[in-house]
């Protein structure tokens, strides 16, 4: 508070006033003045309860995780967008259905994330960007807002609460497998996950949580269609990989009774090379010059894919409540990750900053159109299938990803080696958990 007295005259006396009226305007004055001071004081003691009071309970964060900037972000090609806190008491329990969701902006949020690299045991090396040197932390003070609607802030103990003795699934690539880390992250702040499986390569992977007896689980299926993949750890190929387009993987089918619920996404393992099967018999390809194969193209590949997992989702008597991930664009400029491409922003997009990439628009375009024909076949059968629709919110984020930050201190030995960059997979904390706020309005307050 700041008081501001400008205007002295009106404090002002006669000089031929006598000492007795001096004394008692003085003494009026100071009593004032003291009156206003112990108000003050009330008032601040006062707001600063009601604040502490009003607050949720805190979650478990490591003092590490640094402040956000007060100036202006490192990169300068963006402007900011207005400052926005949030004020939890005035979010509505539920955002109708009239809602969407995946159209408006990414708002500052100085509360950060709810986690951070120290607070979490389950994030893999080259998505821990804090630990491996990245400078920058303005990337963890954004959430996603709807643009007709409040999205309100994940609540892992509501979440797990309502999830008592039920079990998810993950079902894709290492996208996928980055997202279920994401939700981890945040649920172990409440309830610590144990993991109670893997496989050989440790991509499929189940974790339980005792106090809620709930079972999350990530099945790594990249086509999620049965595939001969001939690609080490490193992902380096020793061969063109062997696609079926007329058969399901059935790692993920045998198991889909077992699940609750099921966030199925896939996409970019089908812009890879690979050779097209229909009954044990070639039919095609996608990038493979020299062949003497009919290029049929990855949308040609995809599509007959999603056909085959959304009719398996229709027919099939479990009823699992299903959402279907779209692709999720990267961030590579000037270049590709084989050919040095780059991702260095330190801010999100705005709106109209940025376009959607001519490959995956194609992806997309297929996506909507087949989930659409499976929606309305499947809405007479008491279906839950619902669209997850990350893709726009995620393409306004090239500030979320590792980039060099994929390996512990990438310019440890100087600046002019040469550094691979990953601008597809995100940082933890990170962008992608906003996914986890629409994904718990879908199931719980849609």
């Amino acid at each position: 508070m700041r008081f501001d007295f400008k205007n002295k005259n009106s404090f002002s006396f006669s000089v031929s006033s006598s000492a007795y009226k001096r004394n008692h305007v003085f003494v009026k004055f100071v009593v004032c003045f003291l009156l206003l001071g112990l108000a003050f004081r009330l008032f601040s003691s006062s707001s600063f309860q009601i604040s502490s009071e009003s607050s949720d309970p805190p979650l478990v964060v490591d003092k590490a995780l640094p402040p956000p900037l007060d100036n202006s972000p490192v990169s300068g090609d963006f402007p900011v967008v207005e400052d926005f806190t949030v004020d939890e008491t005035q979010i509505p329990q539920n955002v109708t259905t009239e809602c969407d969701l995946f159209t408006g902006q990414w708002i500052r949020d100085p509360s950060g994330p709810f986690y951070t690299n120290e607070s979490c045991r389950f994030i893999e090396s080259h998505q821990n960007c804090m630990k491996n040197g990245r400078p920058d932390s303005e990337y963890f003070y954004w959430r996603w807002k709807p643009r007709d609607c409040e999205l309100p802030k994940f609540d892992p103990h509501k979440f797990l609460d309502s999830m008592r003795d039920k079990s998810w699934a993950f079902v894709g690539d290492s996208i996928s497998r980055n997202h279920v880390q994401s939700l981890l992250c945040t649920l172990s702040q409440v309830d610590q996950a144990i993991e109670v499986y893997h496989d050989k390569e440790y991509r499929s992977k189940s974790w339980h949580f005792p106090a809620h007896n709930f079972t999350l689980s990530v099945i790594w299926t990249p086509f999620l269609i049965k595939a001969d993949i001939f690609e080490d750890m490193n992902g380096v190929s020793s061969s063109d990989i062997q696609l079926h387009l007329d058969k399901l993987d059935t790692l993920w089918t045998k198991q889909y009774k077992n699940f609750d619920y099921v966030i199925i996404a896939g996409g970019k393992w089908f812009l890879k090379t690979a050779i097209y099967y229909e009954n044990d018999t070639i039919k095609g390809c996608h990038y493979c010059p020299g062949k003497n194969l009919t290029e049929l193209g990855f949308d040609h590949a995809y599509r007959k894919a999603l056909q085959l997992i959304f009719n398996f989702i229709a027919s099939s008597n479990h009823k699992a409540y299903v959402l279907f991930r779209t692709t999720t664009p990267d961030h590579f400029e000037n270049g590709e990750w084989f050919s040095g491409g780059y991702c260095n922003r330190t801010t999100p997009f705005q709106e109209g900053e940025v376009d959607l990439s001519a490959v995956d628009t194609t992806m997309r375009n297929v996506e909507l159109e087949e989930f659409e024909k499976a929606a309305e076949k499947g809405s007479g059968k008491g279906i839950s299938l619902k669209l997850l629709d990350t893709t726009h919110l995620s393409l306004l984020r090239p500030d979320g990803h590792p980039g060099v930050y994929r390996q512990f201190q990438p310019y440890a030995k100087g600046k002019n080696g040469k550094l691979q960059n990953d601008c597809l997979h995100w940082c933890l904390p990170g962008p992608i958990d906003s996914w986890n706020e629409v994904i718990m309005n879908m199931v719980m307050g849609g």
